[in-house]
């Protein structure tokens, strides 16, 4: 990891917030890429292979198979972008049948002098396989415009599991437009977990779960900050398209003058379905939350519901901590950890003190 090491100290610290382990002590295996550049690769799980795309492509025949399956090339603009691309890069992870890893890979995207990164990125976790991605997103101090474009193919096979967390630290500069859709088959279970605490330019994500096979489950669970300048279109989709599916989708968001734009949608097309969305928005400076969870259900069979709730930390809440000895910043810091504080069904411990660490980080600026 000799470019890796290379880094200034102030980038190494704002990979450190995306979950980079760059000691590999808590890793099973490591994909990262700079700009256009993978410059680093490596796996030792059994079992379970990361491999940059071009070189997954040509290894295996099959993996072209799954290639734009999900997620259409003409799905729009920037999925066609990528697609068009001559030389492809991302990253592909492989969980062959029955394989488990006991801790999380890591795949990091840093966009450091190039205008536009492009990713196209795939999963593929075979029958009974078990598998935790964290997905490490970020630009350099010194990176103040440019654009990530990135699509991500998630395929979860029968029984199999996939946990995926993806932190965000870009800078106040940069747009970013993530395409995603996971396919989950019988008894297979997605949880995507998506953390965004630091200022950025523009979000537009819309990630999909197709719960394709009988009693599979998905569940997106979202913290977001929304600081002044940033506008965050965000949002998660399920299809429930067969029986005994379920899925839930869960948001906290606060703005300190930035706008946010969380959108859910549970779609029940099978009988014996069911889904949740919970969205919560805190404004603790001017700014704009807009909730809009959707629930769609095509027949009777099927149980939906969302809830959604958007204000101001309640003063009586404040005043009642500071009658128990706490200051009114302490007071106000400690309401804010615990409205952000959600703890992610079956979350390795690694990654949930991974998302508790930013969400530290991210006090000190509110």
């Amino acid at each position: 990891m000799n470019e890796l090491e290379q880094l200034s100290q102030k980038d190494k610290e704002r990979l450190a917030l995306t979950g980079l382990d760059l000691e590999m002590t808590n890793r099973c295996g490591s994909f990262f890429q700079i700009d256009q550049d993978v410059v680093h690769t490596s796996c030792a799980a059994e079992g379970i292979e990361i491999l940059p795309i071009a070189v997954a492509l040509e290894k295996y025949d099959w993996v072209s198979d799954y290639c734009w399956k999900a997620v259409p090339k003409d799905k729009d603009k920037y999925t066609e972008y990528v697609a068009k691309q001559e030389m492809p890069q991302g990253v592909v992870v492989i969980a062959h049948e029955g394989a488990r890893s006991e801790t999380p890979l890591q795949a990091c995207l840093f966009l450091r002098q190039e205008k536009v990164q492009h990713v196209h990125n795939i999963v593929i976790a075979r029958e009974g396989s078990e598998i935790h991605l964290i997905s490490g997103c970020a630009s350099s101090a010194q990176k103040e415009h440019g654009a990530h474009l990135g699509v991500t193919e998630i395929y979860v096979g029968k029984n199999a599991k996939v946990t995926s967390t993806m932190i965000h630290n870009w800078s106040p500069g940069i747009s970013v437009f993530p395409r995603s859709m996971a396919i989950v088959e019988e008894g297979g279970i997605f949880l995507s977990n998506y953390v965004c605490m630091q200022p950025v330019k523009k979000i537009q994500m819309y990630p999909t779960a197709r719960l394709a096979g009988k009693g599979a489950v998905g569940r997106f669970s979202s913290i977001v900050v929304g600081t002044p300048g940033s506008h965050l279109d965000l949002g998660s989709r399920a299809i429930l398209g067969a029986e005994g599916t379920s899925a839930e989708l869960i948001t906290r968001a606060i703005t300190t003058g930035g706008t946010i734009i969380s959108r859910g949608h549970v779609l029940g097309e099978t009988d014996k379905t069911r889904g949740h969305i919970e969205c919560k928005g805190l404004i603790l400076k001017d700014g704009i939350i807009h909730a809009i969870p959707e629930i769609e259900g095509h027949l009777t069979g099927t149980e939906l519901s969302h809830e959604a709730a958007v204000g101001k930390i309640a003063r009586h809440e404040i005043e009642y901590l500071m009658s128990r000895g706490l200051n009114e910043e302490e007071a106000t810091a400690t309401i804010i950890r615990g409205f952000l504080d959600v703890k992610i069904s079956g979350l390795p411990e690694v990654l949930q003190k991974q998302i508790d660490d930013a969400i530290d980080k991210a006090e000190s600026g509110f």
